[in-house]
């Protein structure tokens, strides 16, 4: 898939098919956010796949039903900084999506729960799976996908200084 169509495609998703994510997929997955740049390389992370404590992880975080429902799910855990662990997860959710899998990042409710879930402080829940609803991001162009996003616009958003 094409860069700035996966971008402008890309949507966060919540409604999950019970379907597994292949193990080849989830290794994918996991590479994109291994292969994230980080302040001077240090990749102050460990990527932590949710499984039996999965239950408990949704009561740690604000929207339960988005762990619990999924497929996949993988915390960032560690010491990384905000900016990092974002450009982590959103390597992650991309590489994701590019396997026709959709995501959503979680906020976290309880991070003295969902710390002693996965074996350390909690940066990032990510939940994925494939979508209960197919989308096909080659339906449409990245521009049209980017006139359709709800957002603010080009012309809101950039000044000169």
């Amino acid at each position: 898939m094409d860069t700035f169509l996966a971008i402008a495609s890309k949507r966060d998703q919540r409604a999950y098919a019970d379907t597994p994510v292949p193990d080849e997929v989830v290794e994918r997955i996991l590479d994109a956010g291994r292969l994230s740049g980080s302040s001077r390389n240090t990749q102050k992370w460990e990527f932590v796949l949710v499984e039996a404590g999965r239950a408990a992880l949704a009561e740690a975080v604000y929207a339960p039903g988005n762990v619990s429902t999924a497929t996949l799910v993988v915390a960032i855990v560690g010491e990384a900084g905000g900016f990092d662990v974002g450009r982590c997860a959103q390597q992650m959710m991309l590489a994701a999506w590019n396997e026709g899998v959709v995501s959503c990042p979680n906020g976290i409710r309880d991070p003295a729960a969902a710390a002693e879930i996965c074996g350390g402080e909690v940066k990032s829940v990510i939940s994925f799976g494939y979508p209960e609803r197919r989308r096909d991001p080659q339906r449409r162009s990245a521009d049209e996908w980017s006139a359709r996003a709800n957002r603010r616009s080009l012309d809101e958003l950039v000044r000169r200084a």
